[in-house]
This record gives C-alpha cells, sequence and structure tokens, in this order.
C-alpha cells in the first residue's frame, strides 16, 4: 500500500488519492451504441448482446415460474435461512423511513402540503460476473417494496448455462420481486429505461454495476429516473494502536477482495502501526481465494494515511469522503460529530462492514468517489414521489395579491399578474363566504 506522512498543520488533499471514475470514455461510447441498438431492435439485439457478453442464446428473458420454483428446490438451507434473518431487519430498517403526506391550513384558510405517492413501477440491477449478490436484491427491492411500488422488476446476468443463481432467485421472492429476467450490462438498463417486446419499461434502476452498467444509466438518466451512479466500491478505516493490527488488516482486505479497482485507506498515527497492519495483511493472504484481485487492489489502489492528530486524522476522513467509514478507535462514538461525509459509518472494533453489506440493516447501495459529500445511501425515499398540494381561499388570494402581481409584473408575465387581479376583484365583492359558493357553483 502506498503511504502518505502529513506534516503537523498540513492539509490532506484529495488529488492525491488516485480515484477511479465510475466508467471511463470507452464505456460511454461502448454503452451509447449498444443503448441505440436496443432502442431500435429490442429483444433482437439483447438476444445479440447476451450472446456476444454472456455466451449464452437465449429466446426468452423473462424467467419463469415453473423455473423460479425449480431453482428454489436447490437453494441451500442455510443460505435461505440467513437471507430470511438479512431481510426482517433490512425491512425494519427501511419500514422507519417512511413518508406520510402533511397539510397545514393557514389562518387566512389556505391549505398546502405534500401528497406521498409510490413510483408505479421500478427496475433493479443485480451484478454478476466475478460474483453473485442476492444481497443487492434485498437491498434494492425491499425498500421499493416497502414504499408501496406494485411493480418491482430484476434484472441479471445469467451464467454459463443460462440459468440463474438459486440464492438471487430466493432473495427475489424474499424481496418481493414480480419479474425476474436473464439479461445483463448496457443493454438490460436499456431494456429497463426503453422497453422491449420482453421487458415493460420502468419509472426508476437501482442497483451498481460494472463500469457500462454505470455509463449506461448516466445515458438513460433524465429519461427514467435513476438512484446514482456508482464506481469502485472503497473503505476508510480509521485505527489507533489500541486496535488489533489482524482486524484492520481483514477488514481492508474484505474491501479490497470485491475488484482490483476496489480502494481501501488505513488513516492512522504511526508508521510503526502501519507496518503491523501490512504485517497482519502478508499473513492472512494466504488463506485467501481471491488473493489475486485482493493483492491488486491493495497495491494499485490502497493507501496508508499517517496522521499527526485525531484533528488532521478527522478532516482526512471529510476530505476522502468514502462509502465506508471504520473507526476502530475507543470512545468511536464521541467522535461521530466531526465526521461530515461519509456513506456509512461503522463504529468500533466489533463492527466489521460485512454486518452493514448484509444484515444490519441500513442499505449497503451507498455513493462512491467522494460523493458521499452530496449524496446519502439508497432509502425508501428513492421510490416514493411527492406532489405539492395547495388549496387558497378567496381571504388567502386577497392577502398575497399584491406580492403575486409585483413578482409577476417584474418578470414580464402579464397573464400570470392578470391571474391574480380577476380573482383579487371578485373576491372584493360581497363577502369572502359568498364568492366561494360562487366559485362553488
Amino acid at each position: 500500500m502506498r503511504r502518505i506522512e502529513l506534516a503537523p498543520n498540513q492539509v490532506f488533499e484529495e488529488s492525491l488519492l488516485n480515484r477511479t471514475s465510475a466508467f471511463n470514455a470507452d464505456a460511454l461510447k461502448a454503452a451509447t451504441d449498444i443503448i441505440a441498438e436496443v432502442r431500435t431492435k429490442g429483444d433482437a439485439a439483447l438476444r445479440d448482446y447476451t450472446l456476444r457478453f454472456d455466451g449464452v442464446d437465449l429466446q426468452d428473458f423473462r424467467v419463469s415460474q415453473a423455473a423460479i420454483d425449480e431453482a428454489l428446490t436447490n437453494v441451500d438451507p442455510q443460505v435461505a435461512k440467513a437471507l430470511d434473518h438479512a431481510a426482517h431487519q433490512i425491512r425494519d430498517f427501511h419500514e422507519r423511513q417512511k413518508q406520510q403526506g402533511w397539510f397545514a391550513l393557514r389562518e387566512d384558510g389556505a391549505l398546502v402540503g405534500a401528497k406521498v405517492e409510490p413510483l408505479d413501477s421500478v427496475g433493479i440491477y443485480v451484478p454478476g460476473g466475478r460474483a453473485l449478490y442476492p444481497s443487492s436484491v434485498l437491498m434494492n427491492a425491499i425498500p421499493a417494496s416497502v414504499a408501496g411500488v406494485k411493480r418491482i422488476v430484476c434484472v441479471t446476468p445469467p451464467t454459463k448455462d443460462g440459468s440463474l443463481d438459486p440464492a438471487i432467485l430466493e432473495a427475489c421472492r424474499i424481496a418481493g420481486v414480480t419479474e425476474i429476467y436473464s439479461a445483463g450490462g448496457a443493454q438490460a438498463i436499456a431494456a429497463l429505461a426503453y422497453g422491449t417486446e420482453s421487458i415493460k419499461a420502468v419509472d426508476k434502476i437501482t442497483g451498481p454495476g460494472n463500469a457500462f452498467v454505470a455509463a449506461a444509466k448516466k445515458l438513460v438518466s433524465g429519461d427514467v429516473g435513476i438512484d446514482m451512479i456508482a464506481g469502485p466500491s472503497e473503505v476508510c478505516v480509521v485505527a489507533d494502536e489500541t486496535a488489533l493490527p489482524e482486524m484492520v488488516a481483514i477488514d481492508l482486505m474484505a474491501q479490497a477482495e470485491h475488484d482490483p479497482l476496489a480502494s481501501c485507506y488505513l488513516v492512522t498515527f504511526s508508521t510503526a502501526y502501519a507496518d503491523a497492519v501490512e504485517k497482519a495483511i502478508d499473513a492472512h493472504m494466504v488463506n485467501s481465494a481471491r488473493a489475486e484481485i485482493t493483492t491488486a487492489s491493495l497495491r494499485d489502489k490502497g493507501i496508508i494515511i499517517v496522521c499527526p492528530t485525531m484533528d488532521a486524522a478527522l478532516e482526512t476522513v471529510n476530505v476522502i469522503a468514502p462509502e465506508h467509514l471504520e473507526l476502530h478507535l475507543p470512545h468511536a462514538m464521541e467522535l461521530l460529530g466531526s465526521i461530515r461525509h461519509a456513506g456509512a459509518i461503522f463504529m468500533g472494533e466489533w463492527t466489521p462492514e460485512a454486518v452493514g453489506d448484509y444484515v444490519a440493516g441500513p442499505n449497503h447501495t451507498l455513493p462512491t468517489g467522494g460523493t458521499a459529500r452530496f449524496s446519502s445511501p439508497l432509502s425508501v425515499d428513492e421510490f416514493i414521489k411527492k406532489s405539492s398540494v395547495i388549496q387558497y381561499s378567496p381571504q388567502a388570494l386577497l392577502n398575497d395579491a399584491e406580492a403575486i402581481i409585483t413578482i409577476a409584473d417584474h418578470e414580464g408575465l402579464w397573464a400570470h399578474a392578470q391571474s391574480v387581479r380577476l380573482r383579487r376583484e371578485l373576491a372584493k365583492q360581497g363577502s369572502v363566504e359568498g364568492v366561494a359558493r360562487e366559485v362553488e357553483e
């Protein structure tokens, strides 16, 4: 891992991170071409790309109920039990995020408020490739279900024999997914956004993916809603000498094993402790089934930042704005107020990132690449929309008429002003109650 030692009063700069963006120009060009083909040719293009990229010649993309039922008989009972346990806690957490509409009545009779409605349909993308992620199904579909979305569509790349992982299908069942399709990559994003003969378009797309998926989500954004454009995953661990180097090492490796482009940052206070953590990484690596990926990530994207003080360490964290932040520190809760930017914060040595990835309850779909400065984890809010509600009484209109007319005249919008002038003249005639009855009639 690369090392940076901060001098007293030195401020860590984001340019030192060498982050990988969510996608590059090549991915953007490829996704642009794929989306155009899917929009033009529908299922035929989807079929061609599935054969080219996944090595599978599919005639039907929708997974039939019979195929789902058969696959569910092959789910490992222990995996099914673990998914059910995780789903219960994820649902409980997200139930607390539900919003209600509200109304406020002013003294002059004006009523204002907000009406909350779930989206009609959402598509969730579940990655394939290096690993299979039934946890991503739970983290995306459960908040949608809690929000009240009626149509929840899952797309995920098929395996080489054309099937889907039974655990992913079990997660779909638990989470309330209503349609499942064997489709991946930018072509699946295009199908969700614009529809094909087999796949009806959705209102919003959520879920992480590779550079081509990220590029496709950027391109379709605006025609359809998206949650975020997620880049490579990342973790920042802050640890002092009270933390066991073996624990810190394995937590860094737990992030690094996702992807050679995953970023791992250790913020600590002495070179001796940094040496101990790197020695522990070497010891753990001999048992890793994903040693090649893990080593590449730590070598190319890993950074150890040695800080002179706790204040410098916490400000370094805020500059990084990490997706995952682990505080391996005594009295971690006392430092929480100093953390301004982080997707998810894991407090204390008994809280590895893995608990948040799977079962704790908060969502594991998090802002990456420093976007925690302005973005939040996936939540029930992503699956609802709000409508403003306004109802004025004649008296309320009289109260606000002059301000409306003045602003409209200043902006040169004559009809805006006139629409209020006409009503103001009506409201001035007779009693307010009489005008109200006249308007109703």
